[in-house]
């Protein structure tokens, strides 16, 4: 199994995610059993046989996404196996990572 290791930007996207939701659910406990559910859901990726995920190249070279609450963004890289982001469902990862959308109204008429 890879070692789990979070990079600095997914432990700040957890401390982001767990304050929001303990604002919005006026509940610490409610916060922190998020966060917790989030972190287990990496241990489980982290442990699982291969390489999982959607591979993401689009938006960085190796990166993948699986769907869990959100969206939790990772890569391999040698024995790790590294959390990059959390993002929450709402937002959008093309332009979390500075990515552009194509605009198709260009294309019409």
């Amino acid at each position: 199994m890879p070692h789990l290791r979070y990079l600095a930007s997914a432990r700040l996207d957890i401390a982001q995610i767990q304050a929001y939701i303990t604002r919005e659910s006026r509940s610490l406990a409610i916060g922190r059993g998020f966060a917790h559910q989030l972190r287990l859901k990496c241990i489980k990726l982290a442990s699982l046989p291969g390489h999982m995920g959607r591979a993401r190249d689009e938006i960085g070279e190796g990166l993948r996404s699986s769907a869990y609450k959100g969206y939790i963004f990772f890569r391999y890289v040698g024995d790790e196996f590294q959390i990059v982001n959390i993002l929450e469902g709402h937002r959008d990862a093309a332009s979390h990572f500075g990515l552009d959308a194509a605009d198709d109204s260009e294309t019409d008429g």
